[in-house]
């Protein structure tokens, strides 16, 4: 069965840097990540898609040979070469150690593919891993995104454990050689004729296992806990804005630094105000003698109502500008503008006297304005 395209699958072209790849992971991570999708089976098999690209991609190595032979599972009786990939300038003739493979047999270039394979989900006994990083969804009104507000919030992550302070070790705790492996780090195994090199499961590569470890974590130096604390939202977040608070993340594993707790924010409609990026948007109705004559009236801001000019012969639906009267700039600068759409609102007829007046006015000012058009 084919695999995908590993830069497909992290969204990135086949020369992207390590930070590129790096940065497109933890982004699909944290859209993925089963925490954020309980029982979505779809986010799950995505998840495990996006770890595995990342494994390999992260290392230089993995990733060499990678873009030169294509994607190679463990326990597989033969390779299986990944889109875009294949086995470029070999034939069956490596059987033999002929030009085409350089030399090589079967067993070097499985040992090049298998030997030494570990991924960051498990890492070697006592290396220190970053931690992961979380997301948490927080739902907060129009007017506390403009001015800025704090919300508190319940965090379960992993923190460091009290017991081995995050290390996984206690006293009395040691490492000693991997009886399974023998302290090669390796394992051989064989299928039909060939045999190749693979990662010792046990020890994941490093040769050595830990005994007596921390009773409290496992030897993993974090705990699962609930946490309450009060994040500080800026003012001026949007809707799908994104708070970044360093260290509240899952703590590392073997002492590693911690991740961060990112807060994604949802803001509620307002009931007048509507917001295109930093300028803020609402409608104003006017009679039809403000329209006609002009008129100054006052006009609902964020910070209050303000006094704003009606030139004479201003029609339904023009756009008048209030400057610095938007939303604050999350990367600083000022704000936005207020954009103020004015509605003529016609006045009810209540009398035959009025509506005489009308009949006058329209005889002293003779006016069609269906005039223009064509069809």
């Amino acid at each position: 069965m084919a695999v995908r395209d590993y830069y497909e699958v992290l969204g990135v072209k086949r020369n992207a840097s390590e930070g590129e790849i790096k940065k497109a992971y933890r982004r699909l991570a944290r859209k993925y990540h089963p925490d954020v999708n309980p029982g979505d089976k779809h986010a799950e098999e995505r998840f495990k898609e996006i770890q595995e690209a990342y494994n390999v991609l992260s290392d230089p190595e993995k990733r060499k040979t990678y873009d030169r032979y294509g994607f190679y599972r463990e326990g597989q009786s033969g390779p299986e070469a990944g889109p875009g990939a294949g086995f470029p300038g070999f034939d069956f003739d490596f059987f033999g150690g002929g030009e085409a493979s350089g030399g090589r047999s079967f067993s070097d270039i499985f040992s090049e593919l298998f030997g030494g394979r570990r991924t960051r989900s498990e890492p070697r006994a006592g290396t220190a891993e970053p931690g992961r990083d979380l997301e948490y969804h927080v739902t907060i009104s129009f007017m506390q995104a403009i001015k800025g507000t704090e919300v508190p919030i319940n965090v379960t992550h992993r923190e460091a454990c009290a017991r081995c302070g995050g290390s996984g070790s206690v006293s009395g705790s040691r490492t000693v050689s991997c009886p399974t492996c023998g302290g090669r780090g390796q394992i051989q195994q064989a299928h039909g004729p060939m045999r190749f090199s693979v990662t010792c499961s046990r020890c994941r590569g490093s040769g050595r296992i830990r005994v007596g470890d921390c009773p409290v974590c496992n030897g993993s130096g974090a705990v699962q806990k609930a946490e309450s604390i009060t994040v500080r939202i800026p003012a001026g977040v949007n809707n799908g804005s994104r708070v970044r608070v360093p260290g509240k993340g899952d703590a590392g594993e073997y002492g590693g630094p911690p991740g961060d707790l990112y807060l994604v924010i949802h803001v509620q409609p307002h009931h007048f105000f509507e917001r295109e990026g930093n300028d803020i948007i609402c409608r104003v109705p006017l009679t039809v003698t403000e329209a006609a004559l002009g008129a100054k009236i006052e006009v609902p801001t964020l910070e209050g109502k303000a006094s704003m000019k009606i030139p004479a012969g201003t029609q339904s639906g023009q756009k008048f500008r209030l400057r610095g009267r938007g939303a604050p700039s999350l990367k600083g600068g000022g704000r936005g503008d207020q954009i103020v759409e004015v509605r003529v609102v016609l006045p009810k007829i209540r009398d035959e006297r009025s509506k005489e007046i009308l009949r006058e006015f329209a005889r002293l000012n003779p006016e069609d304005p269906r005039a223009e058009l064509k069809v």
